[in-house]
């Protein structure tokens, strides 16, 4: 055999070679090198949209809580109003009731002593008649008129 035929034939096998690798092994390994890129190229992009919206979700929280923090500082500065409202408006009611309490006391004490007064009139008017009912049943003598008046003292 000749050197020249046998390099032919080499080549000829070698090109027959490279197409094989290229058509059943390159291709493919180039489509999934170049699928594998991709996914990964996508997960970075996933990963930094991620971190994006963490970012977005974190500015989100910390605006929340500020609002509820105000809310709740409002609501306090609310409540301790409408307390302080509630204790001045019972306050005011207990006040009232006190003093309409306390007047109608002073009213019916009034009317006691008013009753009291028209009472003790009448036991004195029928004291002096009673006095002077004895003063003139016995003579007029300053003996009997000094121990009838100490009688009606004592009596008073």
């Amino acid at each position: 055999m000749n050197i020249t035929v046998t390099l032919i034939a080499q080549m000829i096998a070698f090109v027959a070679m490279i197409w094989l690798v290229n058509k059943f092994l390159w291709a493919p390994l180039s489509t999934m090198m170049e699928a594998r890129r991709q996914r990964i190229a996508d997960g970075l992009s996933a990963s930094e949209r991620g971190k994006h919206e963490l970012k977005l979700a974190e500015e989100r929280a910390v605006q929340i809580i500020k609002e509820a923090k105000e809310k709740a500082t409002e609501m306090l500065a609310q409540a301790n109003a409408r307390s302080n409202e509630i204790i001045d408006e019972a306050r005011n009611n207990a006040k009232a009731e006190a003093d309409r309490i306390l007047s109608g006391a002073q009213a019916e004490i009034d009317r006691e002593v008013e009753r009291a007064k028209q009472e003790l009139g009448k036991q004195v008017a029928v004291l002096a008649v009673a006095g002077a009912e004895r003063i003139l049943k016995r003579e007029v003598d300053a003996k009997a008129h000094e121990a009838s008046l100490a009688d009606l003292v004592a009596r008073v």
